[in-house]
């Protein structure tokens, strides 16, 4: 492994982190807070260790696989550590587990909190945990490559190791300009959702907030009600239009920006992804109403926010839907599971995988009845190559076995089983809320802090894709590759 290239990309992301910390440094300033110190000493402290680290010479600047993943791995693990920093040095966070969490939770934009009360939070700090959200929600390394041309050594295998889902390619030839583009158009699409959310009666810091939130499908709010405090109907609608946009590819957005808007209706995944939403949508609609809701209307309100909410693995709220009918909640477990579209700035499983997985037990099915015939495993009408397919059943394996060993750990504490399943399937699938005491309404405060490690890790997991944290684990991987 190359150590010294790894250690030099290093420094180069915690010199981003640190830029990134600005905005939050100048709202602290604006705002005359008592978190302005603790940003300064943390943007000095990333500053100090990032160039001293970019300095290092190489020998060579090969980047093979395992070094990417490594380089993906130990670079979340490092601005989840330093971008918690703020919050402990502050005081506003005391524990640094609990700030680690916190952090964690931003930058995988999965918006799970161990915060009590959030509204007395300075506003540097809120605004620098939703921030993470809209960072992490293209990946800190694509925006490594996008602004800092010098690491494109081993880049694909980079944008591999941090983009989500099973089938990452190129949009243009070149891995930079790739990432320059998508940048572009998350920008852009953010700029859009902002402007809205303040049209629609959100104070300006509100809709920062609040776009952060929803662009990197995170979830983090200023309201201790999360989007329900505003009653706003606007901004639920906005809100939930958003949400589902960024749940999909963003290389959609690219071919219709090229000139070719039937993309999205040509592209299998993106058609699973609205059917999901509408089918969940009137069977929540359906179950509630009458029972939790007076009307068709509440109940269509509540419920598309929700499921959108879910399936993209935003995780913001507008209702306490521990109070649903349990029919209604095991589909909301369902889409925890399924997520958003690949390519997306969604979690969990995505929905290319779960496609793939119908279409390999489809194909096994007809073997069975006709054992002589050939079938193909096929998405938008090109084969899917065996390896692609034993890739994406490993990675479903790998999931469920994560989820196994997770909870075992977390049912030690002696929470209810709800609780317990849902906070490891929330964290992995980096969805926010469960149900139970992590409902809507709840928090994971109330966890132990080998609990919180768990959890902050499954978070990590999830985000990552699994393989490149098992990867920086493995002793062999550290073996010096043969040059």
């Amino acid at each position: 492994m190359n150590i010294r290239l790894i250690v030099k990309n290093l420094g180069y992301v915690l010199i981003i982190e640190a830029a990134s910390m600005l905005p939050s440094l100048f709202v602290s300033l604006l705002n005359r807070q008592d978190d302005f110190s603790s940003f300064l000493i943390t943007i000095l402290l990333l500053l100090v260790l990032g160039t001293a680290a970019s300095r290092i010479n190489v020998g060579y600047e090969n980047l093979y696989t395992r070094d990417a993943f490594a380089l993906v791995a130990l670079s979340w693990l490092l601005i989840s550590a330093f971008g918690a920093l703020p919050f402990f040095l502050s005081g506003a966070i005391p524990r640094f587990i609990d700030a680690f969490f916190e952090c964690v939770s931003g930058f995988t934009t999965t918006g799970s909190t161990i915060l009590n009360d959030i509204e007395n939070l300075p506003k540097g700090l809120l605004f620098w945990r939703s921030f993470t959200h809209w960072i992490g929600g293209m990946g800190v390394l694509v925006l490594t490559l996008a602004v800092m041309p010098s690491t494109k050594a081993g880049s694909l295998h980079i944008m591999q190791a941090e983009s989500p889902g099973p089938l990452p390619g190129k949009l243009v030839p070149k891995i930079g300009q790739t990432a320059k583009i998508l940048y572009a158009i998350y920008l852009a699409m953010t700029l859009v959702l902002l402007l809205l959310l303040h049209i629609a009666g959100l104070p300006i810091y509100d809709a920062f907030i609040h776009a952060f939130g929803t662009a990197g499908t995170g979830g983090f709010s200023n309201m201790n009600e999360s989007v329900g405090a505003y009653h706003n109907l606007a901004v639920e609608i906005i809100i939930t239009v958003f949400m589902l946009m960024f749940g999909v590819n963003l290389s959609l957005y690219y071919q219709a920006i090229k000139g070719n808007p039937k993309a999205f209706l040509h592209n299998e995944e993106f058609l699973f992804y609205m059917g999901t939403v509408v089918i969940s949508t009137v069977l929540i609609m359906c179950n509630t109403v009458g029972t939790v809701y007076q009307n068709f209307g509440e109940a269509l309100r509540h419920a598309s926010f929700q499921v959108s909410s879910i399936i993209t693995t935003t995780g913001y709220a507008t209702a306490d839907f521990n109070l649903w009918p349990t029919f209604s909640k095991v589909i909301l477990i369902i889409l925890m599971f399924v997520g958003a579209c690949a390519g997306s700035t969604g979690g969990a499983m995505k929905c290319i995988r779960i496609l793939l997985l119908f279409r390999i037990a489809k194909r096994e099915v007809v073997k069975i009845i006709h054992p002589r015939s050939i079938y193909s495993v096929k998405i938008g009408g090109k084969v899917v190559d065996e390896e692609t397919q034993i890739g994406v059943l490993t990675y479903f394996f790998f999931y469920l076995v994560a989820i196994a060993c997770s909870t075992l750990v977390v049912t030690l504490e002696g929470k209810d089983l709800v609780t317990s399943v849902t906070a490891v399937i929330s964290a992995i699938g980096n969805v926010g809320p469960g149900l139970g005491l992590v409902g809507p309404m709840g928090n994971f405060s109330s966890f132990s802090l080998l609990s919180k490690i768990v959890l902050s890790l499954d978070m990590i997991v999830g985000r990552l894709e699994i393989l490149p944290v098992l990867l920086i684990f493995s002793p062999s991987s550290w073996r010096r590759a043969n040059i």
